[in-house]
């Protein structure tokens, strides 16, 4: 096990009645709020209203970003950033899902920031963060990023045709964030499915990573079974408040860091790294795209650790190690996930997303390289997505 440093700068407020919580929340703040959200699932839901009465209840003053993209662009940061300059924000408050709330965090970094381009200091150089933010709190109305418990920014730069993921120092992370299962009821199961696969993804990006025994990995084991047990529950009955629940915790713990703070710099990263260049040329939904991706890079890359993805077949799918050596093992392990996927109604190939045969070269040659067990090169990753392609 690394040595580690844990801190995690987030007060969740969970469950029925966890908006209630706000009002006191907001007692921390000045008067000007910057609300930002997408385009409008909230009013249809009516949580609009409710966090609008609540903000004029506590005597703020109302600003809106609204329209904020699935994937969220540097364009729409910036427009945030103007708000927030000219209004003298004392919050930003994110009302969404993780695209809202990743925005959001982008805002409060690029406000206070002195760069004439922070785009490409902070998220294509990964500069140190140094200056104070705008602090950011969340209601979170879909599950999947877990980005209402850490410091991740995932932002596309249109311009550049990159998406380009940064995690910040924790003082970035939402000050609050209050989570109600019930909010993400009115979510289709697409988004739900290719949220649910977004969680396993980040799971198994910390998990196949490191040799030894570590604490880390028997908790990811944990998180992935709830998943995997929730998940075609939650398809045949979306409002099952106690799977939605399991859900929504589940994805807050797997990238809240208490499930990988053993393994910093022991993880891998490379499906997340390839999807986020599919992302910036197809525009597809993050989760579909990891869930795809997964299909082909794991077999692609399981040879490098044999006995980790036994492990991994054995304690997450449940796999008798009795049907055959550790690569027959193995292999069943990373055949049952992919059963899974597609039991889930989630993305299975390129084809699905909008993918063309003809981005596949520029999608591996921008894709940055690296990985876990298997390091993959640009050829690597061309492969990868030849093999996932349909």
């Amino acid at each position: 096990m690394l040595d580690f440093t844990y801190e995690n700068h987030t007060r969740i407020h969970f469950g029925k009645d966890s908006l209630n919580k706000l009002e006191g929340e907001l007692a921390r703040f000045g008067k000007n709020i910057l609300l930002v959200y997408g385009k409008g699932a909230i009013k249809r839901i009516g949580l609009y209203d409710k966090v609008i009465e609540i903000l004029k209840r506590a005597g703020k003053n109302i600003f809106e970003l609204e329209g904020v993209m699935p994937n969220p662009t540097y364009e729409k940061v910036l427009e945030g950033a103007e708000i927030v300059k000219k209004n003298k924000i004392s919050l930003i408050l994110a009302v969404g899902g993780g695209s809202v709330i990743d925005c959001a965090k982008g805002v409060s970094v690029v406000a206070k920031s002195r760069s004439k381009n922070a785009f490409r200091k902070y998220w294509v150089r990964q500069e140190p963060l140094t200056h104070k933010v705008v602090p950011v709190g969340s209601i979170l109305t879909m599950v999947g990023t877990g980005s209402e418990a850490n410091a991740g920014s995932v932002i596309t730069h249109n311009g550049l045709k990159v998406k380009l993921g940064r995690v910040f120092p924790p003082f970035v992370n939402p000050v609050f964030s209050i989570l109600n299962p019930e909010y993400t009821y009115s979510v289709s199961e697409y988004q739900m499915v290719s949220g649910i696969f977004d969680i396993i993804s980040h799971l198994l990006e910390q998990y196949f990573g490191g040799y030894e025994d570590n604490t880390s990995d028997y908790i990811i084991e944990g998180l992935l079974k709830a998943v995997i047990a929730n998940t075609p529950k939650a398809i045949a009955n979306p409002s099952d408040y106690v799977v939605r629940a399991n859900l929504m915790w589940a994805s807050t713990m797997a990238l809240n860091k208490i499930s990988s703070a053993t393994k910093l710099g022991q993880q891998d990263w490379q499906v997340h790294g390839i999807e986020h260049q599919l992302g910036a040329y197809t525009d597809c939904a993050h989760g579909m795209g990891l869930a795809a991706i997964s299909t082909a890079y794991y077999p692609y890359i399981y040879r490098h650790n044999i006995p980790k993805f036994k492990r991994f077949a054995i304690n997450v799918w449940g796999v008798d190690d009795a049907i055959g050596d550790d690569d027959t093992v193995a292999l069943e392990g990373l055949k049952r996930m992919n059963q899974f996927i597609k039991d889930s109604h989630m993305c299975y190939t390129l084809k699905e997303l909008g993918a063309t045969k003809d981005m596949l070269k520029d999608i591996a040659k921008t894709s940055r390289n690296g990985g876990g067990y298997g390091k993959v090169s640009s050829k690597d990753i061309l492969k990868i997505l030849q093999n996932c392609f349909e």
